[in-house]
């Protein structure tokens, strides 16, 4: 077989685009698998981070009389760790809120062979925007950064949405 270029067409989703994407085996279409995992990297430090935080914690309070038995259901333990143990543990419980979508989306894009340049720079955008929250939220907590940092992380997320979903029409 005769492997040529593509010809120049108005269209990104055009056939000859998507012999160009098959021909160079959809290497561009796996790189949107390096922001997600690097995603779940994140998830995996930060429970790692949690329990180096909340075991030690949990055998003061046991220490001191506590059973923490008592607080088995995750609703009862709000207030009985230290802060910066909470916000540790916050912070993974977050990290399987919003990142969700963004895994979502990331296969949807994967699975319809749709991964540009702009998709792959808004999921490392984001990866990094949630990386940088995830510092603060765990150690400085500084309320106002922290909201800035999500709605910077929904605006990236947003642009994948929308591009997907202008593309499907």
């Amino acid at each position: 077989m005769i492997r040529r270029p593509p010809r120049s067409t108005p269209k990104p989703s055009s056939a000859a685009s998507d012999v160009y994407k098959r021909q160079n085996g959809g290497l561009m279409n796996n790189l949107i698998f390096q922001p997600v995992i690097v995603m779940c990297l994140l998830s995996f430090f930060m429970m790692i981070w949690m329990y180096a935080t909340r075991l030690p914690a949990a055998k003061k309070l046991e220490q001191d009389g506590v059973d923490v038995q008592k607080f088995s259901h995750p609703s009862s333990i709000g207030g009985i760790f230290p802060s910066k143990v909470e916000r540790v543990a916050d912070n993974y419980n977050h990290l399987f809120e919003q990142p969700t979508i963004f895994y979502a989306i990331s296969f949807v894009i994967w699975g319809l062979e749709h991964t540009d340049i702009i998709h792959l720079y808004c999921a490392w955008l984001y990866v990094i925007i949630r990386i940088i929250h995830s510092i603060f939220q765990a150690t400085l907590n500084l309320v106002w950064i922290r909201f800035s940092l999500f709605i910077l992380s929904w605006v990236t997320l947003a642009t994948m949405i929308f591009r997907e979903a202008i593309n499907l029409v």
